[in-house]
């Protein structure tokens, strides 16, 4: 009698001890699904659909933290080539300076109102003089925000019977505005901008 009771003791602890690991087995299968059904619905969230020429094309939305020194050099490289790709045309002139200024702060409307007090760009215009930038290499510092930057770049001042070749060094910040606007796609804005270096080069013979 006393063996009956041992052996039905022992089958209930089994018992249990069964119902414990199939509880936990539930609970790490329902969990692994849950964190699936997060993950699926993630990633249908990252792809966006376009429909191009009546036909549905499927995209990858990245994060934008993959992609941040590609939209910062663009940024600073296209405010550059803003700011200094200039024809000797007062309309053309205002209309690009005032494009540039859209993605700086006031340190680039200063260095603008400067030259223009300078006389400057009435000598590009008088002068038929066509002023091209072509940005080399732009350096970033990452570690923290506004993002420190200097750009190196090579500027040409082509007259018609000469061409003037420049060095050109600036560097500044730029920090994340967290908008995107018409005038502004990247949303970054450049700040402390300044001139270290625009001397000519020596020129080829």
């Amino acid at each position: 009698m006393f063996q009956q009771l041992k052996n039905i003791d022992t089958v209930a602890k089994l018992q249990r001890m069964f119902n414990i690991v199939l509880m936990v087995v539930n609970g790490i299968v329902l969990c692994f699904g849950i964190y699936k059904s997060y993950e699926f619905a993630d990633r249908a969230q990252n792809r966006v659909h376009i429909l191009y020429n009546g036909k549905v094309l499927a995209a990858i939305a990245t994060d934008r933290k993959a992609n941040l020194p590609v939209e910062l050099r663009d940024h600073i490289k296209t405010f550059h080539e803003d700011f200094f790709n200039l024809v000797p045309d007062d309309k053309q002139i205002q209309a690009t300076i005032t494009q540039a200024l859209y993605l700086a702060d006031g340190t680039a409307k200063t260095a603008y109102d400067n030259l223009k007090e300078a006389g400057y760009y009435n000598n590009l215009v008088s002068g038929n003089i066509s002023q091209q930038i072509q940005v080399d290499s732009i350096r970033l510092d990452l570690k923290q925000e506004p993002y420190g930057f200097t750009c190196f770049a090579t500027e040409k001042l082509v007259r018609s019977s000469s061409t003037v070749t420049r060095k050109l060094v600036t560097k500044g910040e730029i920090r994340d505005l967290k908008t995107e606007t018409d005038n502004n796609p990247h949303g970054f804005l450049i700040q402390g901008w300044e001139i270290l270096e625009n001397n000519d080069l020596p020129q080829n013979k």
